[in-house]
C-alpha cells in the first residue's frame, strides 16, 4: 500500500509499504480522508519531528475512515464503524507525529484501539468532513484558552483552518462580535460564511482603527484602545503578535495557537501596564467528541476547499505551500 513518509529535510515520498498487521489489541481503519497542515510542512522542512530520525517519518494526523478489522481483544469498535482517529499521545505513540504510523495511507494501524483514540462519527456527517475534527478541536481549544466571556468582542488573526475553526467555535457559542483578519480574500469570505461580524485585509485596512469602529474603545493612559477583549493569534506572524500586545486593551487576553519558530519582540512594559494575558494553546485536551458534535450541528464543509488523491500528494503539498487561497486541503487515499 502507499504511505507518505519523510526521509530527510525536504525529502518527502509516497512509498510502497506492507499492509498493517494488527495485534490482538489493535484495529485497522480504512482512511477515507486525511488533512495536511502547517505542522506537516514543518516536519518535511526539518526532515522529521525535530530533525532526521533513524527511520522515515510517517505523515498524517487528521484522519477519518471506516474500521476495517479489529484484534480479538478489541471491544470499543467493530468492522464497519465510521470513526475519527485521534492521533494519540506520548504513551501510545503519535500517529503522524513521530510514531510508527501516519494517516496519509489507505490502511491505518491504530494500536491499543480500546484506549479512546477511535471516536464514532454520526451518519449525518460525511467522512471527509469528519476529518476536520482534529484541526477543529485545536481551534476550539484556542478559544477556551482565550477565556472568551458572554458578550465580549474577539479578533481572530489568521484564517487558515485553525483560525476558521476558532471562528466557527466562537459563532457556535453565541459570540456576535467576531472579526477575522487575513490577507486572503478567499479565507475572509470563508470566515464571513461561518458567521464572522467582519473580515479585514491587513494589506489595505487599518485593522486597529477598524476594530475600534466595530468594537468601540476603552481608555488607556497612552490613549484609547479597541475594546476587543480577546484575540486568537493563528497567523504565525511575529508582527501581529507584537501589535496585539502593543495595541490591545487593558485586561485583554490572547491565545497563541500559531507556530512561531523565531523569537518575537515583546514589550513586557505593555504586558505589565495592561495586565495583559498571553497564553499558549496546544492541541485539544478532551475535545474530540465536542468537535464531532459541532460538525454534526453546523455545516463547515465550505472550509474543505481542496481534495487531492494520495498518489498525487505532491499536488496537495504545492497547494499548501504555494497559496494562501486554500482552506483545508484533504488527501483521499
Amino acid at each position: 500500500m502507499l504511505q507518505v513518509r519523510v526521509h530527510g529535510p525536504g525529502d518527502v515520498r509516497v512509498d510502497d509499504v506492507a499492509d498493517p498487521d494488527p495485534g490482538p489489541d489493535d484495529a485497522v481503519v480504512r482512511v477515507e480522508a486525511c488533512g495536511i497542515c502547517g505542522s506537516d510542512l514543518s516536519y518535511i522542512r526539518m526532515g522529521g519531528l525535530a530533525g532526521p530520525g533513524p527511520e522515515p517519518m510517517c505523515l498524517g494526523h487528521e484522519m477519518a475512515g471506516v474500521v476495517e478489522a479489529v484484534g480479538e481483544n478489541v471491544t470499543a469498535v467493530t468492522p464497519g464503524d465510521r470513526v475519527v482517529v485521534q492521533p494519540g499521545n506520548e504513551e501510545l505513540g503519535r500517529i503522524g507525529g513521530g510514531g510508527p504510523e501516519g494517516g496519509l495511507t489507505p490502511l491505518l494501524l491504530v494500536r491499543s484501539a480500546d484506549d479512546g483514540l477511535l471516536h464514532p462519527v454520526p451518519d449525518s456527517v460525511p467522512l471527509d468532513v469528519a476529518a476536520f475534527a482534529e484541526p477543529l478541536a485545536v481551534g476550539m481549544h484556542a478559544v477556551e484558552q482565550a477565556e472568551v466571556r458572554d458578550g465580549e468582542a474577539v479578533a481572530v488573526f489568521g484564517c487558515g483552518p485553525i483560525g476558521l475553526a476558532s471562528v466557527a467555535m466562537l459563532v457556535d457559542t453565541g459570540c456576535e462580535h467576531v472579526v477575522a483578519v487575513d490577507l486572503s480574500a478567499r479565507r475572509r469570505e470563508l470566515a464571513l460564511g461561518l458567521g464572522a461580524q467582519a473580515a479585514l485585509d491587513p494589506a489595505t485596512d487599518d485593522v486597529w482603527a477598524a476594530l475600534a469602529d466595530l468594537h468601540g474603545t476603552v481608555p488607556f493612559m497612552f490613549g484609547p484602545t479597541p475594546a476587543t477583549a480577546a484575540f486568537i493569534e493563528a497567523s504565525g506572524s511575529a508582527k501581529v503578535l507584537t501589535q496585539i500586545l502593543d495595541r490591545g486593551r487593558v485586561g485583554g487576553r490572547c491565545s497563541v495557537v500559531a507556530l512561531h519558530y523565531e523569537p518575537v519582540a515583546t514589550s513586557y512594559l505593555m504586558l505589565l501596564m495592561k495586565e495583559f494575558t498571553l497564553r499558549g494553546s496546544m492541541e485539544y485536551p478532551a475535545r474530540f467528541a465536542d468537535a464531532i458534535d459541532l460538525l454534526a450541528r453546523r455545516d463547515l464543509s465550505a472550509v474543505l476547499t481542496d481534495r487531492v488523491p494520495l498518489e498525487r500528494f505532491d499536488e496537495a503539498l504545492d497547494l499548501l505551500q504555494g497559496s494562501v487561497e486554500c482552506g483545508k486541503v484533504l488527501v483521499t487515499p
